[in-house]
Order: structure tokens, then sequence, then C-alpha cells
């Protein structure tokens, strides 16, 4: 009996994720932002996707094993990564192919009836991104790398496991499941942090990984009241790590879009829930009297970009106010 299952990553640059001088190209308009990518992949979309210039990179990692007798008898890779294009605006359109890194699949690891498999994947924008680096020769002219490191389990009955056990500080990365559904994204990304220390010395191609933060997927209403959000212009914030974005028993007039970062719900002192991008908060204190009915604080550095709940439609409120009754559980 074969049994075959994957996980994919797809890395994209939203919209405000870069910081410093360095993002005046994409404020000019002679970059590009990515769109959001769609919440299902296959195959056929990540080629379609790429084409399209919608990614930076993404990662692949599609395995099978054979079952004989309730023992698996061999096992192998069958994914691949895809590295995207940089499309620049000069005049004309000019796209430049980015430069892939060999893919890294370690031997699958066969023990209780399961076997391990490890595959990363990334590379560097073919386009130069002249930088500021923390050691000699303290100036490089290439981009650093990007990468993701995936790793599946697959058990005899077919039973398979996922999860993103390393990745670069930037872009942002979303995680999807074997049946290609997004199931979880990176919580922060830093782009200060990605173009001043990791270079490709610093990646997996040199024996050296990096954890990645990740939180859960908002609900659809949100993501769909995030563009309303966004195309208001709205007020964009900066907040340090345990800093208080709401507070419990405040008056509230405001909503919150989370663009980057972790936060953490609390209840009359005790915790909740954690947030993470694409969340939005603040819609029961607008709602339910125009106070706050908890206190939301930040755990990491964070974005985040507030209006006032009346420049939004007060019934979509009501539907994302539904998502999110963790006061009352």
């Amino acid at each position: 009996m074969r049994y075959e299952s994957s996980v994919t990553t797809i890395s994209w640059i939203p919209s405000e994720a870069m910081t410093g001088p360095m993002r005046v190209p994409m404020d000019l308009g002679i970059g590009h932002y990515d769109p959001p990518p769609p919440e299902q992949v296959s195959v056929e979309t990540l080629d379609t996707l790429k084409a399209e210039d919608r990614y930076r990179f993404a990662n692949r990692l599609s395995a099978w094993i054979e079952v004989e007798s309730g023992e698996i008898i061999d096992a192998g890779y069958s994914g691949t990564a895809y590295v995207g294009s940089t499309t620049a605006k000069v005049g004309m359109a000019i796209t430049i192919p980015g430069v892939s890194f060999p893919l890294l699949q370690v031997p699958p690891r066969i023990e209780a009836g399961r076997a391990v498999f490890k595959q990363t994947g990334g590379g560097r924008t073919g386009a130069p991104l002249p930088r500021r680096i923390d050691r000699p020769p303290y100036v490089r002219m290439t981009a650093p790398t990007a990468w993701t490191t995936l790793e599946l389990t697959i058990d005899v009955n077919g039973n398979s496991e996922h999860q993103l056990i390393g990745a670069s500080p930037f872009p942002r990365h979303w995680l999807y499941d074997s049946a290609g559904k997004l199931a979880a994204k990176s919580g922060l990304i830093d782009f200060s942090d990605w173009t001043r220390h990791h270079d490709h010395d610093r990646t997996p191609w040199h024996d050296f990984e990096r954890e990645v933060l990740m939180s859960e997927v908002e609900s659809q209403v949100e993501r769909a009241l995030s563009v309303d959000v966004m195309t208001q212009k709205p007020e964009l914030m900066r907040l340090e790590a345990d800093e208080v974005l709401i507070e419990q028993g405040a008056p509230g007039g405001s909503v919150y879009l989370i663009l980057d970062g972790m936060l953490q719900v609390a209840v009359d002192g005790e915790d909740v829930a954690e947030l993470g991008p694409g969340a939005i908060v603040g819609e029961r204190a607008v709602l339910e009297g125009g106070i706050a009915t908890a206190t939301v604080t930040t755990t990491t550095s964070t974005r985040a970009a507030r209006i006032s709940a009346d420049a939004l439609d007060h019934g979509e409120l009501a539907k994302v106010a539904k998502t999110h009754r963790r006061e009352e559980s």
C-alpha cells in the first residue's frame, strides 16, 4: 500500500512590510508588494501564482511511503520548491528571475511505524538589494536568503502531521496542510533583522536554522473586512512588546487590524486567546455599549491599522464579533 501526503508554504511580501530607506522603491511603484495568496492551493495554483509574480517563493514538501504487512518498507520525496521573479517598473516592466538554492531533503527517518521527512527550500531575489550587514565587509549588494524548513510525518495507516520548524524572518510565510488549505501563518516578520543579520551563511545551507513564531488563521469574515480597513487609509501604528492596545473597561470607538505581531487577550486578568496577523479587534466595544470587554496586550513588536468604527459596516463587525466569543468562553 502506498500513502502520500504534503505540506506547503507560500512566502510573500504584505503591504507596508518593508521599513527604512529600502521601502522607497515600493512606495514609488518601482517594486511591488504581493496580494495575499488564496486560502486553498494546489500544484497548479503554485504554477499559476508564480507565473503571475504573486509570491517570492513556495516550498512544497510532498512525500510517500510504501507499507507492507504493517511496516514501512520504502519512503521518498516527490515535492519541490518554487522561486518567483521580481518585476520592477522603470519606464517599462522588467522581470528578473529569482535565484533558487539547492533543495535540502533529509533522508526519511523511519521509526515506530512512522516516516519523518524534512525539507528546506528557498532562494533570493535576482534583483540587487544594497544593504548594510553586521559583519565584514559590512555592505552587500545581493539580497539575503529567504527560506522555510518543513517537516512531514506519515504513519503506516496513512495519517500525516506537519509543521513549519524554521524560516527566515522575512517575508510572511503561510502554511498549507495536506489538503492544500491554509492552516497557519508566521506571526512576526522583521525586514530590518533579515537584511542586516541573515545573510546566506546564516541559513540551513550552512547548518543554521531559525525557529518561527506561528499564529492561527483569522476568520473569513475578518479577511474580507480587512480589505475595507486598508482601502480607507487607516492610521498605522507601531507598538513594542508589552504595550496595551485595548484596556478592558475603557471607552472604545476604534477598530484595529493586526498587520504583524502577536497579542494576548485577557478578561479580568485571565488570558483567553492569542491573536496574530489578520485579526480584527475592538469590534465588541463598539457593538456592546462602547466599553472594551477585554484587555489586548502585545507580546511582540506589533504593527496595526486603526480606523473609526463609523467607517465600517456594523453588520460586518457583528459577524466578526460572533467569531470572537473569547470573553464568554
